[in-house]
């Protein structure tokens, strides 16, 4: 029990519960678990130890097992939940998302600006878009049916950690216009291990092969690196658009709208609350 003694125990409930908010950041789309950790100020931590796990072991587990622990518990309570929304209630599931993700891109902008911006940043930007919205407008065009297996399984695990790692990053900006959003975050729920394995493989993976390399990159090319994340998200986002829904009835356009406001509101009160949390530490 000598991992207790890393925090006090009002501390300790602390971290179980911002560990919570992660794991719900990592699983709700348009939330990053990246970008939470940075607001609770447990980022630097997670990627030290990620980059160099042998030799931070000791001073660094301590310190994250209450994180880990309500990670787990904020990633599994809410996956069952966007799995019944997204099954009974597709399209203004998908809108309250859209509306999460767009009420999110200001802060997303500010933090790529911390660091200032300049002719790179807004390049790498519309690259990253244009590389995306290629992608996803080849795969409609070519009717290509994307069928969930191990494979791409392994891809979703991918996306899941490059989300930690990489602040800003979304899990669900890919896997959502390529279909995969629901059946993993459906497996998650009903722990699935035949997704489970394939996506813990894929994090793992993704966690050993990358993450000295991100954090690396936000180190040395921050606002590239965070405007590229930008035009990822924009591209996969206008992708996911249910057009046709809007123009099936007055009503389901309706829905879908207040749908959109509402995912806008919720995701800036966050960010609001997210800057008094942090003018409040300074």
């Amino acid at each position: 029990m000598k991992w207790l003694i890393a925090y006090t125990p009002l501390q300790f409930v602390i971290r179980i519960l911002q560990g919570a908010l992660i794991g719900l950041g990592a699983v709700l789309p348009g939330i990053s678990g990246g970008v939470l950790c940075v607001i609770f100020g447990i980022y630097k931590i997670i990627m030290e130890f990620l980059a160099d796990p042998f030799r931070k072991f000791k001073t660094h587990v301590p310190r994250l097992i209450p994180i880990g622990i309500g990670g787990v518990i904020g990633f599994l309570g809410i996956a069952n939940l966007l799995s019944f929304l997204l099954d009974r209630y597709p399209d203004p599931s998908v809108c309250v998302f859209i509306g999460l993700i767009t009420g999110m891109l200001p802060s997303l902008f500010r933090e790529a600006g911390e660091q200032g911006r300049d002719r790179n940043s807004w390049v790498s930007m519309a690259v990253a878009m244009m590389l995306i919205f290629a992608l996803l407008i080849g795969l409609r065009v070519l009717s290509v049916q994307i069928t969930p297996n191990f494979a791409w399984y392994l891809f979703c695990g991918f996306c899941l950690a490059l989300s930690v790692i990489a602040p800003g990053m979304s899990f669900s900006t890919l896997l959502m216009p390529l279909g995969l959003y629901e059946p993993f975050v459906a497996g998650i729920g009903a722990l699935d291990f035949a997704i489970l394995i394939p996506g813990g493989i894929g994090a793992l993976a993704t966690v050993i092969l990358f993450a000295r390399t991100v954090d690396s990159l936000f180190n040395t090319h921050y606002s590239v690196a965070f405007h590229a994340i930008i035009g990822v998200v924009i591209a996969a986002t206008v992708m996911i658009i249910p057009f046709g829904s809007f123009a099936a009835s007055l009503t389901s356009c309706l829905v879908n709208v207040f749908c959109i406001a509402a995912g806008i509101v919720a995701a800036l009160l966050l960010d609001n609350f997210n800057q008094r949390f942090e003018k409040e530490k300074v």
